[in-house]
């Protein structure tokens, strides 16, 4: 656990946001009304005491403004190709748990450092063990999934679709949506998020 908090602080998220609320003269009040996250929850991801989820993350980004892929950019990085060589623990990042049900996966950003991109890909893995009724999200954009092993369930709307290994789907983020995996076996998929802001 430390060493993942280690690889999280890396990123610097809870810092970012900081700086991008108080360039926009934003107060924790204001943060809080536009995302609907109280200002407690807020306050301690500033000060890194809480690593946001996904889910919360592109609430924040939609009302700073920004895409969400901001906050997975180093600074400095102009380069027009990137390589992500795998193994590269360091790119490693959980969903986390802010005091709610344990979160359904974990992912590991296959563009981290790219700047300016349009779309965030990730390798996602879900956990059976934490399967139960994961809390539906919606957003901005578009997102596609590719199921490289196990049973994954979407929930999109009032449908739900059992995909497997070889499977795909691309689905309007503005519905509401969530995953699980199904059955005990792990699984793993690709996923790209398009985030409109």
């Amino acid at each position: 656990m430390d060493e993942f908090r280690a690889e999280v602080r890396e990123l610097q998220i809870g810092p970012q946001i900081r700086k991008l609320r108080q360039d926009r003269r934003l107060t924790l009040q204001d943060l809080s009304e536009e995302t609907e996250l109280s200002k407690p929850l807020l306050s301690q991801i500033e000060n890194e005491q809480v690593i946001p989820p996904l889910a919360t993350l592109l609430r924040i980004a939609k009302a700073l403004r920004v895409p969400l892929q901001t906050f997975f950019e180093e600074e400095d990085n102009t380069q027009k190709c990137l390589v992500v060589r795998a193994g590269d623990s360091n790119r490693l990042h959980r969903r986390p748990q802010h005091g709610g049900p344990p979160q359904p996966y974990l992912y590991h950003s296959l563009a981290y450092g790219k700047k300016h991109k349009h779309m965030e890909p990730f390798l996602v893995e879900f956990d059976p063990q934490q399967a139960a009724q994961p809390q539906a999200v919606q957003h901005a954009g578009e997102e596609f999934l590719y199921v490289l092993e196990g049973c994954i369930e979407l929930n999109h709307g009032t449908e739900t679709y059992v995909l497997n290994p070889g499977d795909s789907v691309y689905w309007d983020s503005n519905e509401p949506h969530s995953l699980k995996a199904l059955g005990e076996e792990i699984a793993h998929g690709i996923a790209v998020l398009y985030t409109r802001n």
